[in-house]
């Protein structure tokens, strides 16, 4: 098992056994503790699925007359641009979409594009989601515990939730399109907090340095960042509660917590 640090300062449908595990009453139930997690790169990932369905509407309006700004490659960069600036906050999904079919199909039916772009990438997720290693064994650690567990993630509904049943999450999945406020604003995190309970003490465990760890902390959490790729953590910026390299470090972070009763 990878060491845990702290600083100074599969298929989309749960089986019987796991869903026995989520709703069977919790063994040496420990109270006052909720889990929040960051979904892509921390839960899952997904392949560039978003990538892929603006690829794949592209097809579709250049089989409608629309044209091209460019080679596959520049279109490909081009769209990773306009991802980057709607999940900032920039503009919602639907804007994102608007700006892409108008700037290549200016005759197209916008809204018709947004739901087949929507349509595509929900559809898509069974294909292209895959859990991180460790991640259903941790929600069934954490089930059985009686330690509630929600997702936080910046993002669109369906899709957000869809990825998260594709990984085995049955808990509160609280996404920023749907709460109107994204991280890593404070809001964000205190409408987690309340999916999880209000519980005394929330441990937020997420990949990126700044709409994780600090914002976390600075919403009275504890940060823990999750460094699968043992990347290093970015200097200059407040240091996370406790790093962990795998899933399953996290209960380590609660000393007692998850002992048999």
């Amino acid at each position: 098992m990878e060491r845990v640090e702290h600083s100074r300062g599969g298929s989309p449908v749960d089986s019987p056994e796991r869903s026995r595990a989520h709703h069977s009453r919790p063994a040496a139930e420990v109270t006052g503790i909720g889990v929040g997690f960051d979904f892509d790169h921390t839960l899952g990932i997904d392949n560039k699925l978003e990538r892929v369905a603006f690829l794949r509407l592209l097809e579709f309006l250049l089989g409608e007359g629309g044209r091209a700004l460019g080679t596959l490659a520049e279109e490909s960069a081009r769209i990773d641009a306009l991802l980057a600036l709607q999940r900032s906050g920039a503009f919602p999904i639907d804007e994102a979409v608007g700006r892409f079919v108008r700037e290549r199909a200016p005759a197209s039916n916008v809204a018709q594009c947004v739901e087949r772009y929507k349509s595509m990438a929900v559809h898509s997720v069974g294909d292209f989601v895959i859990p991180m290693p460790g991640a259903r064994e941790l929600f069934d650690t954490l089930a059985s515990r009686g330690i509630p567990s929600a997702i936080l993630t910046n993002g669109w509904d369906p899709l957000q939730k869809k990825k998260a049943e594709r990984i085995g999450f049955i808990g509160p999945v609280v996404v920023s399109e749907t709460i109107g406020a994204q991280k890593p604003s404070r809001r964000a995190f205190d409408m987690l907090s309340e999916a999880l309970g209000r519980p005394d003490a929330i441990w937020y465990v997420g990949d990126n340095p700044a709409t994780d760890v600090v914002a976390s902390i600075g919403a009275g959490m504890n940060g823990v960042w999750f460094d699968a790729e043992q990347a290093g953590y970015p200097s200059g910026v407040s240091k996370p509660t406790a790093t962990i390299h795998a899933l399953a470090d996290l209960p380590a972070l609660f000393p007692g917590a998850l002992t048999q009763a």
